[in-house]
C-alpha cells in the first residue's frame, strides 16, 4: 500500500481540434479522472475546438495557440510546445479531424497542437482519434495519412459507425470516450514496462509546468 501511494501521478496531454466530437472533451477528462492513480491532465485546443465546449467551466489547464506567444518574451524564457511534450507521459488528440490530420501528416506545424506534435519524442506514446465526416473518412487521402501516421509509430484509436451530428450515417465518428480511456490507460501501462520499472519517465517529472 505505501508504495502504491508513492506512485506519481501520470502526465496525460490532450489534443482536440475543429470536430464537432470536440463536444466530448468535458467527458473525456472526466473518466480519465477517475484512473488510480489520478492523473495530472492537461489540454493544448485548437481555437475551432474551443467552439464545442467552454474552456472556462473545465477544471484543467487548457492552452491554445495565444498561450504560445504570450508566454515568451526573451531567449531565456521556455517555449510552451517543448515544455508541454516535455511534462507529458503520453498524448491523445481526440478529436483528430481532417484539417489536423493532413497538416501532421505533411509535417505542418502551424498552431502549438501541431508543434507539440512535431516535437514529440517518439519514446512516448502519442494517439490520435479521427473523427469526420464519412465522405471526408472515405476519402482516398484519408487512409494514407493514417497509415503514415502509423508507420511513424503513433497508434490509431479508430473511428465508429453511426449516425453523425451532420445527419450522415457510416464510418468518420470519434470512438467512445471509454474506449478512448482504455487506450490512454493501456499505453501507460506499457510504456512503464518498456523503461523497465513502475516509475513514470523522469523527464515529466522534472518539467516546470
Amino acid at each position: 500500500m505505501a508504495s502504491e501511494k508513492l506512485m506519481p501521478a501520470p502526465h496525460i496531454l490532450i489534443g482536440c481540434t475543429g470536430s464537432v466530437a470536440s463536444i466530448k472533451i468535458p467527458m473525456l477528462i472526466e473518466c480519465l479522472q477517475q484512473l488510480n492513480p489520478k492523473p495530472e491532465i492537461k489540454v493544448v485546443s485548437t481555437q475551432h475546438a474551443l467552439h464545442f465546449f467552454r474552456k472556462e467551466e473545465q477544471n484543467v489547464i487548457i492552452y491554445t495557440d495565444s498561450d504560445e506567444w504570450e508566454t515568451w518574451s526573451s531567449m531565456q524564457d521556455p517555449v510552451l510546445h517543448i515544455e508541454l511534450r516535455k511534462w507529458a507521459d503520453v498524448m491523445i488528440i481526440a478529436p483528430l479531424d481532417a484539417n489536423t490530420l493532413a497538416k501532421i501528416a505533411n509535417g505542418l506545424c502551424d498552431n502549438l497542437l501541431t508543434c507539440v506534435v512535431r516535437a514529440w519524442d517518439f519514446h512516448k506514446p502519442l494517439m490520435f482519434a479521427p473523427a469526420m465526416n464519412t465522405c471526408m473518412y472515405e476519402h482516398p487521402i484519408t487512409a494514407t495519412q493514417i497509415d503514415l501516421l502509423k508507420k511513424l509509430g503513433y497508434k490509431e484509436i479508430p473511428c465508429i459507425s453511426k449516425k453523425l451530428a451532420c445527419g450522415d450515417t457510416g464510418f468518420g465518428a470519434m470512438a467512445e470516450v471509454l474506449t478512448l480511456v482504455s487506450a490512454v490507460e493501456q499505453s501507460l501501462s506499457s510504456f512503464n514496462k518498456n523503461v523497465g520499472n513502475t516509475n513514470l519517465p523522469s523527464t515529466s517529472q522534472s518539467s516546470g509546468l
